[in-house]
């Protein structure tokens, strides 16, 4: 999804100011995409249309791959949404459908940050309070400056997901280690959740549908769902959609990076890029 901002700067001669609009983003060249591997996307056809997350298992390598082995088991055909809260998120993924089971697999530990090196592929945007904000791949990203690499012993710092619009958490219960197959995609951001729940993936196609979601706790029936969910990787391949996402590494996104500040100023965020997506 594109949105387009607009900046009203005064030009003020004799009380009168002359709106002037922001220049709009350069359109991306070839260098500027890259292609998700097959098997981190999950391509979730619901009822409200098809939603494609990005998973990223530099993050939390064991939610992806339990993630990837109940999508390949069919455990979550057929799940509904059955806690959906307008400007928060979209919870799905229990084979009971009551937001009270699992899967029969064990539960999972938290994988609430991760150690960053210095060939993670992180991209900052920004450094506030001694922090670094940024992009890995599709995923928005808080970590601690990289100067703090000297003096750790593994020579890496700590990073971890931050809560933007799209991003996909695990949901879990009181125990920060009860993680196992309900999972949530967020509606609007929440930046309240980081390091609170697992963050390790983002929708780059059909947030418009996530938003669609009938609202509830609990949803009042008919719930919406997801009515099959599969990694690219598991469709042939002449039959597979054809993605491919912005690269943080770019020069687009250097560019819509620098201009997007100067757009908010104070108020920029991480959140305020929003990611190109070519879908065929």
């Amino acid at each position: 999804m594109t949105r387009s901002h607009a900046l009203l700067a005064g030009l003020c001669l004799a009380a009168i100011c002359t709106p002037v609009l922001a220049a709009a983003p350069a359109k991306p060249t070839e260098a500027d995409w890259r292609t998700p591997a097959p098997e981190t996307v999950m391509m979730i056809d619901t009822n409200k249309g098809r939603v494609l997350v990005e998973l990223i298992p530099e993050v939390a390598p064991n939610h992806v791959a339990r993630l990837q082995e109940l999508t390949r088991a069919g455990v979550y055909d057929g799940r509904t949404f059955f806690r959906v809260i307008d400007k928060f998120m979209a919870q799905t993924g229990d084979p009971t459908n009551t937001g009270e089971g699992g899967s029969d697999k064990p539960n999972l530990k938290a994988e609430f940050t991760f150690r960053r090196t210095g060939e993670s592929g992180f991209v900052p945007m920004a450094a506030p309070a001694g922090l670094e904000v940024g992009y890995l791949k599709s995923l928005p990203v808080v970590s601690q400056a990289w100067a703090w690499s000297d003096m750790t012993s593994d020579k890496k710092v700590s990073a971890w997901g931050t809560y933007c619009p799209g991003v996909l958490g695990m949901a879990r219960d009181e125990d920060n280690n009860s993680a196992n197959s309900q999972f949530f995609l967020m509606r609007q951001p929440y930046p309240s959740l980081d390091k609170r729940y697992t963050a390790f993936g983002r929708v780059i196609s059909g947030l418009d549908a996530v938003r669609a979601i009938k609202t509830g706790e609990p949803v009042p029936a008919p719930q919406d769902s997801m009515q099959r969910v599969r990694l690219l990787s598991d469709i042939p391949e002449g039959e597979r959609p054809r993605v491919r996402v912005i690269d943080p590494k770019g020069g687009w996104f250097a560019a819509e990076t620098k201009r997007l500040r100067a757009l908010r100023g104070a108020d920029f965020s991480v959140c305020d890029i929003d990611l190109p997506v070519d879908v065929r």
